[in-house]
């Protein structure tokens, strides 16, 4: 059985968006089904209506996976508040054990190298611990973390106008991180 990956991030500028494109192309290339979820779209790819533009995610999105990457642009050091209020909305979910035992990581974006992206990415796995999730950072487990920097997820700096372009640097670490998760999913279910 292909394990299920759900990709639920929150874009305004489309930086976020690229990271979690290229992690359901990297999730699909290990044989994983993915579900592409964006909360807010408001630069997600693709025109209104477009079967290109991620869907919303729902609490069945959440049940269906077995592995979750939240991604957020930092918001003054913390997850967007968009994205927070999905995960806020999860708590039937909670209550019943239902997202406990899942893997998860997350990846982040800010304008400037400091812009607070460790701190997004811990105070969305203080939440993740209280899912009873299994957190599956990179860590310092693959050359491409030594270059981009980041054990607890993924994150790219976009500079001050947000235009720099998602790079190979990021991308490597996008497709390790994707590619970690998934593996110890698949130990964990084995």
């Amino acid at each position: 059985m292909a394990t299920k990956v759900a990709i639920i991030y929150y874009s305004m500028t489309g930086t976020i968006d690229t990271m979690a494109r290229r992690l359901a192309a990297t999730a699909e290339e290990q044989g994983a089904e993915v579900r592409l979820l964006a909360v807010g779209r408001e630069d997600a790819a693709g025109a209104e209506g477009s079967t290109d533009r991620p869907q919303e995610p729902t609490a069945d999105d959440m049940e269906w996976a077995d592995v979750v990457l939240f991604g957020s642009p930092s918001r003054y050091g913390n997850v967007a508040g968009r994205l927070k209020v999905f995960i806020d909305s999860l708590g039937g979910l909670w209550a019943k054990g239902l997202l406990a035992d899942k893997v998860y990581a997350g990846f982040t974006a800010s304008q400037t190298l400091h812009g607070g992206q460790e701190a997004v990415l811990l105070s969305l796995y203080t939440t993740i611990h209280h899912f009873g999730g299994i957190v599956v950072t990179p860590g310092y487990t693959d050359g491409s973390k030594f270059v981009d920097g980041n054990p607890y997820g993924v994150g790219h700096v976009t500079g001050g106008g947000n235009d720099a372009p998602v790079d190979d640097v990021t991308n490597g670490a996008l497709d390790h991180m994707v590619t970690r998760a998934i593996s110890v999913s698949r130990k964990l279910t084995a």
